[in-house]
């Protein structure tokens, strides 16, 4: 070590001096080298001010904690010592890389600017951005790391240092709490392979296992058949930072590839990053538009609640609960007198996948039953001459089950306390034997 080194050093062998920000155990700071020139100032008595350049190293006594930068400039009274120029600092906890940073030994609190790079061993979540303020964890300071970063930074958000894909986070201004909490305000981004959203803020808490969007929050899972959520909060539940489920409370509005769903509360679950259910139901009033309401294809359910199967992404049962009501349209062309209904205290709706004229495979309704004052109105087409007016039917009964076959009703099975009315169309009417022949 040099001679200006070693004055470095006992001004800097004090136990305020920490950084080794792994376990916030005290440090000592010690210069390795200077490259470069050195001076010191006395602005006023009793304060003196050091400067070196030409390439400055350092390491924090007793640990493996390393420093280096261009120069160095260390301020007694402020107790303050800025890096200026390739900043590299490497610690048990923190690999960080800028072009200045300052180190107050009063708060063990960091700033770092411009070009700002700094990876968190532990976790392996990287922050990029213009401007870090980096609060290490000391005794009788903090008991945990937190990190301040605006300028619209970017994080690269991950579970363990290893090769899982991260959460990429951007957001004006981005706060961290240990390695398992995160806040992030002004048009927030999140992006990964399976999962995208968009809000004014956002809130991680690993150790609670949940996350808050609010602000306009949107939600799209890209898994495998991408589906969105909108609401005016949107809350996550995580396990190992995947997401399990996805809620949306208040003017939700969920949308897949084969229904979409509104109500005032949406839950969405999700396995292997794929859709597998969602439920929907509303605390508001009995106002209709309160209620839950689906539509598949061509097909709509209006209930107090509605459950939706949809195993690897599959739609194959609709449940609902609470006044339910069915419509179905044949085609985009039917007249509200030709719309088929069913309603219940209760509708399970079940369906199968068929290949549509562009060989894509879609769900189609194949069965759908009523129970609890069951009622239905259906209309049937003559097999014979499709030409034909439609036969009416309504039935009422405990339990109704419509059979579907391809877009047409095949048949109606009514059970318990069963009865209803039947209409066929009116015969053409016969030919007036009177009328003059031509």
């Amino acid at each position: 070590m040099t001679g200006t080194g070693l004055m470095l050093l006992a001004l800097l062998q004090q136990p305020s001096a920490r950084t080794d920000s792994g376990t916030g155990r005290p440090c000592t700071i010690v210069i390795d080298s200077i490259g470069g020139l050195y001076r010191q100032v006395v602005p006023t008595p009793g304060d003196t001010n050091r400067y070196a350049g030409g390439g400055v190293l350092a390491h924090c006594e007793g640990t493996g904690s390393t420093l280096s930068s261009d120069s160095v400039a260390i301020f007694g009274r402020q107790r303050r010592i800025d890096f200026i120029g390739h900043v590299v600092i490497r610690d048990t906890a923190m690999a960080l890389d800028a072009n200045f940073a300052s180190y107050y030994l009063r708060d063990e609190r960091l700033e770092a600017r411009k070009d700002v790079v700094a990876r968190n061993l532990r976790s392996g979540s990287v922050l990029r951005g213009p401007h870090l303020d980096y609060y290490r964890a000391a005794r009788g300071v903090r008991d945990t790391v937190e990190m301040f970063a605006n300028s619209r930074p970017t994080v690269e958000y991950r579970q363990a240092a290893d090769s899982s894909e991260p959460y990429l986070i951007v957001g004006d201004r981005i706060r961290f709490k240990g390695d398992d909490r995160v806040w992030a305000g002004g048009k927030v981004t999140v992006d990964r392979s399976d999962f995208a959203s968009r809000s004014d803020s956002l809130q991680l808490d690993q150790t609670r296992g949940i996350g808050v969007l609010v602000g306009h929050p949107r939600v799209e899972g890209k898994g495998g058949k991408t589906y969105t959520l909108l609401g005016t909060r949107i809350e996550l539940g995580l396990e190992q930072r995947e997401i399990r489920l996805v809620k949306a409370l208040g003017e939700g509005k969920a949308t897949g590839d084969d229904w979409t769903l509104t109500a005032d509360t949406i839950h969405l679950l999700v396995a292997d990053r794929k859709l597998q259910q969602a439920f929907a139901w509303t605390g508001k009033g009995e106002g209709s538009n309160a209620r839950a309401h689906a539509v598949s294809s061509l097909h709509t359910i209006d209930a107090d609640s509605i459950a939706i199967d949809t195993p690897a992404e599959v739609l194959t049962e609709t449940r609902a609960f609470g006044r339910a009501l069915s419509q179905a349209k044949r085609d985009s062309a039917t007249v509200a007198a030709d719309i088929d209904w069913i309603a219940g205290d209760s509708l399970t709706a079940r369906f199968v996948q068929e290949q549509d004229s562009t060989g894509r495979e879609r769900s189609r309704l194949q069965q759908i039953v009523a129970r609890g004052a069951a009622r239905a109105l259906t209309h049937h087409i003559d097999e014979r001459d499709s030409t034909a007016a439609k036969a009416i039917n309504y039935s009422r009964g405990q339990r109704i089950a419509v059979l579907m076959r391809g877009a047409k009703i095949d048949r109606v099975t009514v059970a318990g306390n069963a009865d209803g009315v039947h209409l066929e169309p009116r015969p053409p009417a016969p030919p007036d034997s009177t009328a003059k022949k031509p």
